[in-house]
């Protein structure tokens, strides 16, 4: 765990909780599993202040917020914040708690901030995606039928009788998911889309 914070006081707090749980122990940011950032209010400049700390696209963050959330929280996730505790609620158990969450890849927010989380969701499915038949994962309808189709067995020319495509659709359908994504082959496109839980 990494910790960024302006405050040498709460900086010195954190440090001692950590130091105080052998699961857990203080690193630099670039080699942490997860970057603890505190902030008095959460807002523009926070997540230009995340992208600055960020080592790579996979950096997780658990904000440590003071007054109030005005941040976008879609861009917040996007730039890898994981979790947000408030300081007014703080409580080492559910410090500790967020923070093992999102060791173990997953996400802990108020459920203020989650709510306005599945909104932004919805209205991006609703508004963008859907009008221009994909799904969140960037997979079409279509896609997803003939992966689970080829994932069941069938040929490619089954495959276009039970969906009703001709066998060069089907064709067409797969190579452009495949290129699209990097896979290399009907098993790699297979495997992703059970891996990402299209199937």
């Amino acid at each position: 765990m990494a910790i960024h914070s302006p405050d040498a006081l709460t900086r010195a707090g954190l440090a001692s909780h950590l130091q105080h749980d052998r699961r857990f122990c203080e690193t630099s940011a670039d080699q942490a599993d997860v970057t603890v950032v505190v902030v008095d209010t959460a807002n523009a400049a926070t997540l230009s202040l995340l992208h600055s700390l960020s080592a790579s696209s996979q950096a997780r963050f658990a904000l440590l917020v003071g007054r109030q959330w005005q941040a976008d929280i879609f861009a917040a996730v996007d730039r890898g914040v994981r979790a947000v505790l408030w300081r007014d609620s703080f409580t080492p158990a559910a410090f500790f708690q967020a923070l093992l969450t999102v060791a173990r890849g997953g996400g802990s927010f108020p459920p203020a901030l989650q709510g306005t989380l599945m909104r932004q969701v919805q209205w991006t499915h609703h508004e963008v995606l859907t009008p221009r038949g994909l799904t969140a994962s960037g997979v079409s309808p279509r896609e997803v039928d003939v992966l689970r189709l080829i994932a069941e067995g069938l040929e490619l020319s089954e495959i276009a009788e039970k969906l009703a495509y001709s066998e060069r659709t089907v064709k067409y359908v797969l190579y452009g998911l495949m290129k699209r994504l990097n896979l290399r082959n009907r098993a790699h496109a297979v495997s992703y889309a059970l891996r990402t839980g299209l199937i």
